[in-house]
């Protein structure tokens, strides 16, 4: 009788089992700031908010407080995002050619994870021109 209780369950190596993948926004967020780093004539990321506190953070040894997603905001639906990046460029670069660069990275990282990208907002901040400038005499 106990034989006849005992079911088995057949598993094919092709099996799938159903269910939902969702991605989280700051997956997205990392990949976009890591693609976005990259791209020569970015020198930062944030704004100048950020950016001082940023700076306050590291001086006192939690430099890594944050960093992953410093200057970026995600918006994932399905399998589609939306990117929002603030930047900084380096002085001398051309602004369109910078942000043009961004989008094709970030599209470029982000899609490598399968997920599609609709729309990359750049918001430039601001223009580091270099170190300190020094006195004049």
């Amino acid at each position: 009788m106990a034989d006849e209780a005992t079911q088995e369950l057949s598993v094919t190596p092709n099996a799938v089992v159903g269910g939902a993948t969702h991605v989280s926004d700051e997956v997205v967020e990392k990949i976009a700031v890591a693609a976005a780093k990259s791209v020569p004539g970015v020198a930062e990321l944030g704004g100048d908010v950020a950016r001082f506190f940023n700076a306050v953070l590291d001086r006192v040894g939690l430099d890594q407080v944050g960093d992953a997603r410093r200057g970026c905001s995600a918006h994932v639906t399905d399998s589609a995002a939306v990117v929002n990046l603030v930047i900084v460029i380096g002085g001398g670069r051309p602004v369109p050619e910078v942000t043009e660069a961004v989008r094709a990275a970030v599209t470029s990282a982000v899609e490598g994870y399968g997920l599609r990208v609709d729309e990359i907002n750049i918001r430039v901040d601001d223009v580091a021109l270099g170190g300190p400038v020094a006195p004049s005499a």
